[in-house]
């Protein structure tokens, strides 16, 4: 699949974040749960958003973010994402288009705003995501460019998404179309408020569909509804690859009988784990569309993470191609 011009297309929701610090106790008041993420409604976010502190704004999305980490480090990316016509749809349209990734996808004219994720980071770096979707949710099958997905290596879906029919309906599709030409379908389960909501269908989905599967933990343990060792057992010859990541004890990746277990990259100040998932799968796909080795492409995926968890925000503010060119034993 070398001769693909695009590397990995990413489908998911087109979110712009807002983050700012937060304590345990202000989470209580405002009874979030802390770590996972949770869907709100727009007067949810209205009322919310008064009672952040100073706040970041900044394009995010977990697919968007993961191709925006693949042009970082110099691959093609692609994406597919639905957005209004307004103010943040176009600064999150700007964002991807001056980061390198093709993202053509028609913005909506009418309907709710583009969607926004209210991100509350406490001092151990743990993030709390309260999402209004917005015009995410009018993403569907006209949505899918059947062309652009022809020609990517991979298509990466994000586990955000699966929820109105009209989304599971544009994954379907993805994963024919792509298919059909040969190419690779890449999942992340996202979350484990996604496992535990839609458990049975991403099951389903991973059988029939996926090639690819990203999963922290305690997104794969939900899955399979057992402990860390048994998960991983249980997922040999669903996928032809899966990569697994454990936080601070690197990653685990399967791929037929090979195992490859790496290890965390160095971090010297953990600011705010948003995006560690994101941006690992953006550097395991790099290194694996360009014919990386598994243990390679793990390593990638560590050096991407452990640089977007050492600062705020979900894009990297490094140089990502910089930093794998001067990784010791690994050469690009």
């Amino acid at each position: 699949m070398a001769d693909c011009p695009i590397d990995v297309a990413g489908i998911g929701n087109a979110i712009v974040d807002v983050l700012a610090h937060a304590d345990d106790a202000q989470l209580g008041a405002l009874g979030l749960t802390k770590g996972v993420m949770t869907l709100i409604d727009a007067q949810q976010a209205d009322v919310l958003y008064a009672k952040m502190g100073p706040g970041l704004e900044c394009s995010g999305g977990s697919a968007a973010n993961t191709v925006a980490g693949i042009a970082a480090l110099g691959g093609k990316a692609a994406y597919i994402g639905k957005v209004k016509n307004d103010q943040l749809g176009q600064v999150f349209r700007h964002d991807l288009h001056s980061q390198g990734v093709t993202f053509e996808t028609a913005a909506a004219a009418a309907g709710p705003p583009t969607a926004r994720c209210l991100i509350f980071v406490t001092p151990d770096a743990q993030r709390t995501m309260q999402t209004y979707l917005g015009a995410c949710v009018e993403l569907g099958p006209d949505d899918i460019d059947g062309d652009l997905l022809a020609a990517a290596q991979v298509t990466y879906l994000e586990g955000y998404l699966w929820d109105r029919p009209e989304a599971k309906a544009a994954f379907r599709k993805a994963a024919t179309v792509a298919h059909a030409a040969g190419r690779q379908v890449a999942l992340s389960l996202s979350d484990p408020f996604c496992v535990e909501r839609h458990r049975a269908e991403f099951r389903q989905l991973v059988s029939e569909h996926i090639d690819i599967l990203f999963a922290n933990e305690a997104e794969i343990t939900s899955l399979f509804q057992t402990d860390f060792d048994d998960a991983i057992r249980q997922l040999k010859g669903h996928v032809t690859v899966a990569a697994v990541t454990r936080g601070a004890k690197g990653s685990v990746v399967l791929s037929g009988d090979d195992v490859v277990v790496q290890a965390a990259e160095p971090v010297a100040q953990l600011v705010d784990t948003t995006g560690a998932g994101d941006l690992y799968a953006a550097g395991f796909l790099y290194g694996y569309t360009q014919g990386r080795d598994l243990a390679a492409a793990a390593r990638l995926g560590g050096i991407c993470a452990a640089e977007i968890i050492s600062h705020f925000g979900a894009r990297p503010a490094a140089d990502l191609a910089g930093l794998v060119a001067a990784a010791p034993l690994l050469t690009v």
